[in-house]
Parts: structure tokens; C-alpha cells; sequence
């Protein structure tokens, strides 16, 4: 649990402990509490611990949860969307699903079968044109019959060329007899008449070989391009990545073009994934990886519900060859991420919203009773697709639920990243099966986490090593101008989770070296993000500390930062940095911090709070100075127990009070000045009380 002293700002870990206080003794409830394995809940202890709650469930494994027969009632939080998913696919609408990976969108797709209208399914058939052999036709016949006409037409031909071949024989065998004649009748019986026979056979062999095609009507079947049961079910298909043949069908190239070797034209036709998808669903993800001429291709298809099939490349004698329309009628859902929207075809865009529904999925749910006990039935249909791994028992699926929490990286919140999530239910199965255990338990879920590791944090593991032993940040003792950060190492990479690691952050002030004014310089790489955060933060110094900073060089140094930095949540440590060394008061090197700030000095949320947490204990730091608003979202593992003080800011006042060392006058001086600064600026209400900043999501990583 979490305990509060009355300063407003020092916290600590006890295990079994809940401290609650009102506004009315001057402090505020701190929304997040800790488990007896000393895990930070994401509730704010209104509900009952989350181990109590595992114990109150219903079942001993995951093998007595009933698993939905339905695909869409599979779909986890994301109640907004199964609505949707549901009308458009009764109403035959198109779909824009947009969210992070990895939260249920081709799930979602695959699902709207099942809610398409009922309406019978059709063959495709392409015939060839005797006017135009490069334009084939095209034939739709109810589904089951296409491949009837083909095997028809198949026989036929065959029973065409069996007559020609058996009057081949005939005339072989009368030939032969004739020439056999001749050499018994001629004198000295000179084969040369049987030599001729032979010669006359094989040249009629080859003639009528090269000829059967056209006479016995084998270039006159026809080909079934799309063919169906007459009792199955609606196609899903999932064109995600296809290229432009692929997606919108394409014409073999033919290298025999004459002498009676060339394949057909309508032979060598194939349809693509819009064609296939023909009375079912079409998905696509991550639509802005089509290309432009795609995207173009598919609103047509959109707007006309059939789309001819032409050759795809021009060098290919399948350029010369375009069928007539082939039915494309389809629903189409298009999903990716945010950056996706702005990609797409502006025209297809409008078509899909003005004739269908644009949804943005949601990547957390909250953590209600209702909803853990939709990631119990998760982890139960997890087990029942792998079909490899144990059950789990209900200590496990608490772990999975802790989890979960973690990962939402946010007060109450439980994430919708359910394939990570899925991944580390199967790794703890395997972990099981390795055991030769019956049923996959608590402890196999804590050892698959390690197992399960993301890149990032693997990579995070080794850079922390390789920090500590080339001594690039300290942990203890105190220095002017260094302060341990703390970043989220590829935060950006489409994980839920985040890496942490220690960022050391160095400033020195000179004098200016010209008289223009001084100069701020920041290296390491930095984003435009991070850039502009450092601007913001060299005003913000200028005016707490009443110094004329024009009169200095500022130089900020980002250490080991070559792949760069990104983000806002490094300013309390560039503040704190540069106040040090402006006013020349030693930092506590045993304390790391993260968080962003305002131009007036408030401390605003963060991501990736847990992460970096977790790399400052692990790189041996015993305090961190996180923001007070996301207090709510650490959810730490029991092992970082004891091991790291948590510290909740506010203000860049609080930031310094906890990180500058000594009790000398500079110190106590820069606090003063500080506090009367942060008094005149602080907003107020009618009534004279602070109004507190503003909390929400997360300002940056």
C-alpha cells in the first residue's frame, strides 16, 4: 500500500498497508494501493484486492469457462465496435477500423460474417470471345454449377479428341497395310514403302497433335475462376499486403504466343482477392501500404461492385488482355493505425464513410469486475485455440489479470493489447508443459514474463549492464548539474509495453561567449519534441530562478544517447539539471525522476511510468521522482519490493526539494524564491484556494 507523510511529497512501499485521507486534512487520496505481493493495483482501494478476488472465483481452472461459439462474442472490450460490426455487416456497410495492433480489429472482420445477409453465392466463369480472344467473357451461374459446366465441357473435349485419336489409328493401321502390301508385292520386297508409311503416320500425328486444340473444342472450356458450395458460408478474405495482382487479379504472361503452342487468353486469367471476396467480406490491413493505383482500383470496385482483370505488368503479353467485368461485390473492412488515415486514398476514405462507419477501437477497458472476468474467459479461449497448453488454474489467471493491468500503463485500467497479452499465456503453457505440469500455474506465468521479454526490454537489460560497468551514471553521493533520468526506451515501436532505462542528463553554464547573448545547446540526438522541451524548460529556468540567462551558455548533454530521444518527460531532469548548475547546489545522485513540465512549473503525466520505475531499481537508485497524477498507473512486481522509494511531485519545487542535497543557504534560498514564484503564478478560485493542474493522459514518453 501506499503511505503519505503530511509534507506533501514523500512516499514509501509497505506491504498490507492502505492509507486513505480527504482533502479536508490537506493532502489528497493517492490513487494506487498495493497488493500483499506488493503489486500497485490499478484501482484506487475502493474494490477488493485483487488476490481476494481470484479467490472469489467461481471456477479452479480456466477448462469450467465457457467459451462463446460465436467469433464476435469472443471479442473482448470492445462493445462499441461489435455493435457496429453488427449493423454493417446486416446492412452490407464498409468499415474503417483504426488502433494500436494486436486489439481485436481482424477478429472483428472475420466476425461480420456471420451477420451478413443470407443470399446465395455465385461462380465465376470466364469464357473466350471469338470476336475479341484478348477480351474473355465472363459467366456467373449459382454456386455448385461452375464447376458442373467445367467438368461437362472438360468431358466433351476429351471425347472429341479420343474420336480423332481413334481415327488416327484407323488411318495408321490401313496405311501400314497398304505398305506392307506393296513390299510383298514388289520385287526383292523393298522396304522403302514401309519407310514412307512411317514417315506418313508421325507427320499425321504431329498435325492432328498441334490441331486438337482448336478442332475438338479443348480452347473453347471454360474456366472457373471463383466456385462455392451451394451451402457454404459467406467468404472472409484477408488481402493484407497483397500487391496489385494479387488483390486485383492478373493475366499470366504466355511465352508461346503462335504456331498453335499459345494458352488461351482466358485460360491464363486470375482473379484477385477483390473477386474472391465476392457476397463476403474483404479485409485489409494496414490500408496505406496499398498503393495509390490500388486504392483508386478498389474505390471503383467500391462504387461499380465489379472490377475487369488486366494484365498486371506491361512487359507481360498479359497486357493486351482485359476481361469483361468480373462481380465484386463485397464488404470492405479497412483497418490500421492513426498514421493509416492520413495515407489513404482521400476519395476512398469519403466512399467508406459515406456509405459505412469509421471506428477508432479502443487499447484499454476499465478495471471493473465485469471486465477481469472477460480476460478469464480470454485466457480460457486462448487455451482452447492453442490446444497445446494446460489449463490455467485461478492463480495464474490472477497473474494474467496483474498483468494486464500493468500493461494498460494507466490508473484502473486493464489493456486491450490481448495478442501480446496471448503471447504470454502460451509461453506460460509451454513453460508448463515443459514441467510436465497438469494445469499452468502462478509460478509458470511469473517465470514466462521472463522468458516472454520484449526486444526492448532485452535490449534495456543489456544497455543498464553496460551502463553500470563503464560507470556512465551515478548511484550514489552528489554532483552540480548531473541528474539520472529516466526514458522509455522505443516506446514508438507498436508494444504495449515499455523498456526503462536511466538517461543521464548533464549542464554546464559559461559565460557567453559573445554579445549577442548566451546560447542554449542541447546534444544527444534530440527530437523535435525533446527540442522544443528544452526551450520550454530554458524559460521556465530564466524565470524561477530571476536569473538573466542571456548573459550564459547553457550547454545540455544527453549521455549515451545515440539512437536519439524523443519526448517531453525528460524535463524536470534538464530543469533540474540546469538550475544545479546555475546556482551551483549539488543533486542527489542516488534519485532518478521523470515527468514533464508546464511553462509555469507544474508537473504533468507521463507515460511509461512502471518501466522506468523498474530500470531505476534495477540500476540500483533508491528514490524516483515521478508525477503525482500517475501515481494511480504504477503497477510494480513484487520483487521490486523494498527495493526503490516512490515519490509523488507535483510542482518543479517539489522536484528540487527532494533532488538538491544539503541544508546550506543556497539551497534553502532557491526553495523560497521557488515558492514565492510558484504563489504568484498558481491560479486561484473565488475563494483563494489553489486550483490544482490539470490531470489526463499521459503528455509524453
Amino acid at each position: 500500500m501506499v503511505s503519505r507523510t503530511s509534507d506533501r511529497g514523500f512516499i514509501e512501499w509497505h506491504p498490507s498497508v492502505r492509507l486513505e485521507r480527504s482533502e479536508g486534512d490537506g493532502t489528497a487520496t493517492i490513487g494506487a494501493v498495493t497488493d500483499p505481493q506488493g503489486h500497485a493495483t490499478a484501482d484506487s482501494g475502493s474494490r477488493e484486492d485483487l488476490d481476494a478476488w481470484g479467490r472469489t472465483l467461481p471456477y479452479e481452472t480456466t477448462a469450467n469457462v465457457e467459451v462463446p461459439a460465436r467469433l464476435l462474442d469472443q471479442v473482448i472490450g470492445q462493445d462499441d465496435a461489435v455493435e457496429v460490426a453488427k449493423k454493417a455487416a446486416s446492412q452490407k456497410r464498409h468499415m474503417i477500423l483504426i488502433g494500436d495492433p494486436g486489439t481485436g480489429k481482424s477478429m472483428l472482420a472475420r466476425a461480420m460474417v456471420d451477420f451478413l445477409p443470407k443470399e446465395p453465392l455465385q461462380d465465376i466463369l470466364a469464357y473466350p470471345n471469338t470476336d475479341d480472344p484478348n477480351e474473355p467473357k465472363i459467366r456467373v451461374v449459382p454456386a455448385g454449377k461452375g464447376k458442373e459446366i467445367v467438368a461437362a465441357q472438360k468431358l466433351e473435349a476429351a471425347q472429341r479428341k479420343e474420336q480423332r485419336m481413334l481415327l488416327l489409328a484407323v488411318v495408321a493401321i490401313v496405311i501400314f497395310l497398304l505398305a506392307a502390301y506393296v513390299v510383298w508385292i514388289t520385287p526383292g520386297h523393298d522396304l522403302t514403302a514401309l519407310l514412307i508409311a512411317i514417315i506418313v503416320v508421325i507427320f499425321l500425328y504431329v498435325i492432328v497433335r498441334f490441331s486438337s486444340g482448336r478442332s475438338d473444342g479443348a480452347n473453347t472450356v471454360a474456366k472457373l475462376l471463383v466456385g462455392h458450395q451451394p451451402d457454404e458460408r459467406a467468404p472472409f478474405i484477408d488481402a493484407t499486403g497483397a500487391h496489385a495482382g494479387a488483390l486485383l487479379g492478373d493475366v499470366k504472361h504466355d511465352p508461346f504466343q503462335s504456331g498453335g503452342l499459345e494458352t488461351p487468353p482466358h485460360e491464363r486469367v486470375e482473379v484477385g482477392a477483390i473477386h474472391k471476396a465476392n457476397g463476403g467480406v474483404l479485409f485489409v490491413d494496414e490500408i496505406n501500404l496499398l498503393k495509390i493505383e490500388s486504392q483508386h482500383s478498389l474505390l471503383t470496385t467500391l462504387q461499380e461492385r465489379k472490377f475487369p482483370i488486366v494484365g498486371q505488368s506491361e512487359r507481360s503479353a498479359g497486357a493486351m488482355v482485359k476481361t469483361e467485368p468480373v462481380p465484386a461485390d463485397f464488404v470492405l473492412v479497412a483497418a490500421g493505425n492513426i498514421d493509416s488515415v492520413q495515407s489513404m486514398h482521400p476519395a476512398l476514405r469519403s466512399r467508406i464513410r459515406g456509405y459505412g462507419y469509421e471506428l477508432y477501437v479502443h487499447t484499454t477497458m476499465p478495471d471493473t469486475v465485469e471486465n477481469r472476468m472477460k480476460v478469464v474467459r480470454f485466457v480460457a479461449q486462448e487455451v482452447v485455440k492453442d490446444r497445446k497448453i494446460p489449463h490455467f488454474d485461478m492463480g495464474a489467471v490472477v497473474e494474467i489479470v496483474r498483468e494486464a493491468q500493468r500493461r494498460s500503463g494507466r490508473s484502473g485500467q486493464l489493456t486491450l493489447r490481448l495478442r501480446e497479452l496471448g503471447g504470454l499465456v502460451r509461453v506460460a503453457g509451454d513453460v508448463a508443459n515443459s514441467d510436465g505440469a497438469r494445469l499452468t500455474t502462478a509460478e509458470h506465468v511469473v517465470r514466462a514474463k521472463k522468458t516472454s521479454r520484449s526486444l526492448e526490454q532485452q535490449i534495456a537489460d543489456r544497455y543498464i549492464e553496460r551502463r553500470r560497468e563503464y560507470r556512465m551514471f551515478a548511484t550514489d553521493g552528489a554532483a552540480v548539474g548531473v541528474v539520472n533520468g529516466l526514458a522509455a526506451i522505443n516506446a514508438q515501436s507498436g508494444m504495449s509495453e515499455f523498456s526503462g532505462i536511466v538517461l543521464p542528463i548533464v549542464a554546464e553554464v559559461t559565460p557567453a561567449q559573445t554579445r549577442d547573448g548566451g546560447v542554449v545547446v542541447a546534444t544527444g540526438k534530440l527530437g523535435d519534441i525533446a527540442k522544443e522541451a528544452v526551450q520550454n524548460v530554458s524559460a521556465l529556468v530564466k524565470k524561477y530562478t530571476g536569473e538573466d540567462i542571456s548573459r550564459y551558455d547553457i550547454h545540455i548533454q544527453f549521455v549515451g544517447t545515440s539512437d536519439g530521444v524523443e519526448g517531453d518527460s525528460a524535463s524536470v531532469s534538464i530543469a533540474t539539471a540546469v538550475i544545479s548548475a546555475l546556482e551551483g547546489v549539488p543533486v542527489d545522485q542516488s534519485v532518478a525522476m521523470t515527468g514533464s513540465l508546464s511553462v509555469r512549473g507544474q508537473v504533468l503525466p507521463v507515460g511509461g511510468v512502471t518501466a522506468k520505475v523498474e530500470a531505476a531499481a534495477d540500476s540500483g537508485l533508491r528514490r524516483v521522482l515521478i508525477p503525482e497524477d500517475n501515481m494511480g498507473d504504477l503497477v510494480l512486481e513484487s520483487r521490486y519490493r523494498g527495493m526503490i522509494e516512490v515519490i509523488p511531485v507535483r510542482t518543479l519545487r517539489d522536484v528540487l526539494k527532494y533532488a538538491l542535497v544539503g541544508k546550506g543557504t543556497a539551497k534553502d534560498s532557491l526553495l523560497e524564491r521557488l515558492a514565492a514564484m510558484v504563489h504568484a503564478t498558481s491560479r486561484t478560485d473565488v475563494g483563494g484556494d489553489r486550483v490544482p493542474p490539470p490531470s489526463g493522459r499521459p503528455a509524453g514518453t
